[in-house]
């Protein structure tokens, strides 16, 4: 019986890691990992948002980008202006700013946000 326990706790735990690749940290907001953040890029009516410094982005992006930098004073005006009825891909350097501009979104009413998981880092290390 104990094994029994033992096999299920281990089945339990792969399950788990196996299903990392999207995860919703709220109603509204997903986590996606590189390969699911390329492949929701192909969908229509889809935007993605780098949400990083100019310096940061003079560095290198993801084609096809807006640029929206969370730490602009005029950002949440900016994010006003967006149409609520698309879809969202939001990325930072590493994650901790896009998650907040994804909140951003969210409370703006925006429905279909989804954040890269490690951020631009993460893009550049599966290329």
């Amino acid at each position: 019986m104990k094994n029994l326990l033992y096999l299920f706790l281990v089945i339990l735990l792969v399950v788990a890691a196996c299903t990392n690749s999207t995860e919703n940290t709220a109603a509204g907001i997903v986590n996606l990992n590189v390969a699911s953040f390329k492949t929701k890029m192909a969908e229509p009516n889809t935007i993605v948002l780098d949400v990083r410094t100019p310096a940061e982005i003079a560095a290198g992006k993801i084609p096809g980008a807006f640029d929206l930098d969370i730490q602009h004073p005029e950002f949440k005006a900016q994010v006003s202006k967006l149409d609520k009825a698309k879809t969202y891909l939001v990325y930072c350097q590493k994650g901790g700013r896009s998650g907040r501009a994804c909140s951003i979104l969210e409370e703006a009413g925006f429905e279909k946000i989804y954040n890269l998981a490690g951020g631009y880092d993460g893009w550049e290390n599966e290329e």
